[in-house]
């Protein structure tokens, strides 16, 4: 679990550096407009909430709580896997060594005994 840990804080370290310089030096309404406008920034936006969608079914999966898993799940679509990160990070931790615990969630005592 150690080397999962260090990948999710690099991916927070980095979405959050990525957010900040979009924030700070970016305008979203005129970028987002010009990614629009190109084939490959229509096929980035795509392949992006692709990614977020699917992820999102596991934290569905994951949560029993309905009303934390759509949060999280909008926290997904808006900001994207800087909610990810932090998502991991707290399921690595909470998880105490147990990947079955990370993978399940609240659900694994459920899910194991249907399997």
């Amino acid at each position: 679990m150690k080397i999962a840990k260090i990948i999710a804080w690099l991916g927070l370290i980095a979405m959050t550096a990525a957010l900040l310089n979009g924030f700070i030096n970016g305008n979203f309404g005129q970028d987002g407009g010009e990614l629009l406008a190109n084939p490959w920034g229509v096929v980035s936006f795509v392949d992006l909430y692709v990614g977020f969608a699917l992820f999102s079914i596991w934290i569905a999966i994951r949560e029993k709580n309905v009303f934390l898993a759509v949060i999280w799940i909008i926290l997904m679509m808006v900001l994207g896997f800087f909610t990810g990160s932090v998502y991991v990070l707290l399921a690595l931790y909470s998880s105490k060594g147990d990947w079955g615990t990370f993978l399940l969630g609240t659900r694994k005592a459920e899910v194991l005994s249907i399997i």
